[in-house]
């Protein structure tokens, strides 16, 4: 490219892993001017990713898709994966919405870390193309580390991106990435792991039980299902209870005072419980006796909690509950 020509600008879908940083520095590698997007819901972060961008020096997009993922969570057209993980649709997605940010923030084309083979259901030629087709950008989205293996895409055709200089690396290794780190300099990178909830069992089995009882939930209620030890009373009500105190302190930021009701122990330690959503006095006298319950309050022994609702605070005195008494009502 010479100097007369504009500049080629590339989004790329980063989630802070050592594939995301490769795929930008291999295109940085041309001159061309990268950017990353990443997106965030209940069940995955931006946080790497910011992380990656800070330490790349490359601009970051991120944004909030809470509401438009949970309409594609509900009914994916490709279904899930083992658990709740629409992992097709869900790339699909992520780049459909990176792209309309092509034309108002004038990028070229888009791009992400995928390594052709790596993941035996999301990254074969047929699951690339189904994202692609399905993103409203064919021809647009680029895999730098597999374009070699891959076909043409228009920027390539355009003359915007160099061919050769791009990679055909496939499969579950990572020695090949581990390499050309070293050669980029790229030193700090988390372990390759899954960083989405709706892959792992627990979460998904909560998620779905709670999509039975609310079509809508809020990002509140959608965080809650990370901590905790999760209750449904016959009746619908819901009562969460703490295992730590780092349960107890996430829990503490996803309680609406305006229509949660709160329950500690009084001037001792024990877990936090939540009643999410207004709460009838029989449903709070329960979740205050579990709070005591799965303290280190003595069996048949009372103590004093505090209780916090819409309506106010009081303190009441309840009989513990043991834990055995309440299993059937775990999730």
């Amino acid at each position: 490219m010479n100097d007369t020509q504009k500049k080629v600008r590339a989004l790329g879908l980063c989630s802070g892993g050592l594939d995301s940083q490769l795929s930008g520095a291999v295109l940085q590698k041309q001159g061309i001017e990268v950017h990353y997007i990443s997106f965030e819901t209940p069940f995955f972060s931006a946080d790497k990713a910011r992380s990656a961008a800070r330490r790349q020096n490359i601009p970051l997009i991120a944004e909030n898709i809470t509401e438009i993922y949970l309409d594609m969570l509900k009914n994916p057209p490709c279904g899930y994966g083992k658990h709740m993980n629409p992992c097709l649709d869900c790339h699909a997605l992520m780049f459909r919405l990176a792209g309309k940010h092509m034309e108002p923030d004038g990028f070229d084309f888009l791009f992400s870390g995928e390594v052709l083979g790596q993941r035996p259901m999301s990254q074969t030629k047929p699951s690339l193309r189904y994202v692609e087709k399905n993103s409203g950008n064919m021809g647009y989205i680029l895999r730098p580390l597999s374009a070699r293996l891959l076909p043409e895409t228009i920027p390539e055709q355009e003359g915007l991106v160099d061919r050769c200089q791009l990679l055909d690396l496939s499969g579950r290794g990572r020695k090949p990435q581990i390499k050309l780190a070293e050669e980029f300099g790229i030193t700090d990178y988390p372990a390759p792991a899954g960083g989405c909830l709706l892959t792992d069992k627990r979460y998904s089995e909560r998620l779905k039980e709670l999509f039975e009882y609310d079509k809508n939930p809020s990002e509140a209620a959608l965080h809650l299902l990370k901590y905790g030890r999760h209750f449904r009373l016959p009746a619908g009500a819901k009562i969460i209870v703490g295992r730590t105190k780092s349960d107890n302190d996430s829990m503490v930021k996803c309680y609406n005072r305006t229509t949660d009701t709160m329950i500690r122990l009084a001037g001792k330690p024990g877990p936090l419980v939540l009643i999410p959503e207004v709460s009838d006095d029989p449903v709070i006298k329960l979740a205050a006796s579990m709070a005591v319950g799965y303290s280190k309050t003595p069996e048949n022994s009372s103590a004093e909690v505090q209780v916090t609702s819409p309506e106010g605070t009081q303190k009441i005195r309840v009989l513990g509950l043991k834990p055995a008494d309440v299993k059937r009502l775990m999730i």
